[in-house]
């Protein structure tokens, strides 16, 4: 394994994303997303973790429901999850947090997939890659940017400033299931994920529909990989 270009550092935060490999889809439907989703907040523990354990008997309300006793890896601010990729906004506790957290996650959602679906090898394109938030600007930036990502899935040209229904596109955003950003608005099992607050320290106020879909827009936030492993 190489070493990463700009390493991880604890109180920072980081824009982490991978994609399928050869861009193939990675979540089916809505039984994929959800283990997903388990194992975000499986996978976040500073304890040793038995993937195959975690989700014996237990729906996802089940296992996001459940007190949390150990100490977390990282703060999980914003996810979203698209049909060929996903993105998350990490700040680690401790050195090698987030690159542990991110391993555990990424090995025990492929051994689901290769296992539900009768493959084998990897899941995703290489590995991981992040984008270190440098300002409080590209912060807000980058959250939007993630909140705002599903859009694409009815608007495929709203980056371009192309929306033909802006109200139903609002819509979708704000009950995107595989999103946090519903849980700044309301409060859903799935909001225990989240570090809800270390996100509204930077943020102050949760942002708005139209901040989120101004902020998010072309030009505004470009990801480029600046660290690689």
């Amino acid at each position: 394994m190489t070493q990463r270009a700009v390493p991880f550092a604890p109180g920072e935060w980081y824009h982490c994303y991978n994609r399928g490999v050869d861009k193939r889809v990675i979540f089916t439907g809505p039984k994929d997303h959800e283990r997903f989703l388990m194992l975000l907040y499986a996978c976040n523990s500073v304890e040793p973790i038995h993937i195959s354990n975690i989700y014996q008997g237990k729906t996802l309300v089940d296992l996001v429901s459940a007190v949390r006793r150990k100490e977390t890896l990282v703060d999980i601010g914003a996810y979203c999850q698209m049909p060929n990729h996903n993105h998350l906004l990490l700040r680690e506790h401790d050195y090698g947090g987030i690159t542990s957290f991110m391993r555990r996650l990424g090995t025990g959602y492929t051994m689901y997939f290769n296992i539900k679906y009768k493959r084998s090898g990897a899941l995703y394109q290489g590995a991981f890659k992040a984008k270190r938030i440098l300002s409080d600007q590209n912060f807000n930036r980058a959250v939007s940017y993630i909140h705002a990502n599903p859009a694409e899935l009815i608007e495929p040209e709203w980056k371009q400033g192309i929306i033909l229904n802006e109200e139903k596109l609002r819509g979708f955003l704000s009950e995107y299931r595989y999103s946090s950003f519903p849980d700044y608005s309301v409060e859903r099992p799935e909001s225990s994920i989240i570090n809800k607050q270390a996100i509204l320290e930077t943020l102050d106020v949760p942002q708005t529909i139209d901040q989120l879909i101004e902020e998010a827009s072309i030009g505004s936030y470009a990801i480029s990989v600046v660290t690689s492993e």
